[in-house]
């Protein structure tokens, strides 16, 4: 079974996150999609909220799962079987910084990671500007998967 996770932070999940994931699960036979937790990090949404926000866009997608973790990503992949390491790029700082990491991943495990280019429509959106609309009172509804709601 080829068991794949895509991590992030998902603060909050966006489009960009959305078209990954809908076309990691045509290449792996599970993807879980891992939150990772970072104690140093500021959230704007809880960790409860970014669960609800991706389990809710995803509800009807059996191969799909949602876990938590601490830690190093490869570490966390030996825990749960996981060969791969799915990861989206937007542009070329991407993929620099991707490539370094993936990098280092290989050399510390076994761990392939796969690539997949978000689509041209959506390499835009990163969480960082989203979280950015929301602070200013923006339209973020064009940014994020309806399950995404920020309470006011």
């Amino acid at each position: 079974m080829r068991r794949a996770i895509f991590p992030g932070s998902f603060d909050p999940l966006t489009l960009g996150h959305y078209d990954i994931i809908k076309r990691g699960i045509t290449l792996f036979d599970e993807l879980v999609i891992a939150i990772g937790i970072n104690a140093e990090k500021k959230y704007m949404f809880t960790l409860e909220e970014r669960t609800t926000f991706i389990k809710e866009a995803f509800k009807d997608e059996p191969k799909i799962t949602v876990l938590t973790y601490e830690g190093l990503t490869v570490d966390f992949c030996k825990k749960i079987g996981a060969d791969f390491i799915l990861r989206g790029l937007r542009n070329p700082a991407d993929f620099e910084f991707e490539k370094a990491i993936a990098h280092t991943n290989r050399k510390l495990s076994e761990i392939e990671t796969v690539f997949l280019l978000t689509s041209s429509g959506k390499s835009y959106i990163s969480s960082s500007i989203v979280r950015d609309v929301i602070r200013n009172g923006g339209d973020y509804s064009g940014l994020v998967p309806d399950t995404v709601v920020v309470k006011s």
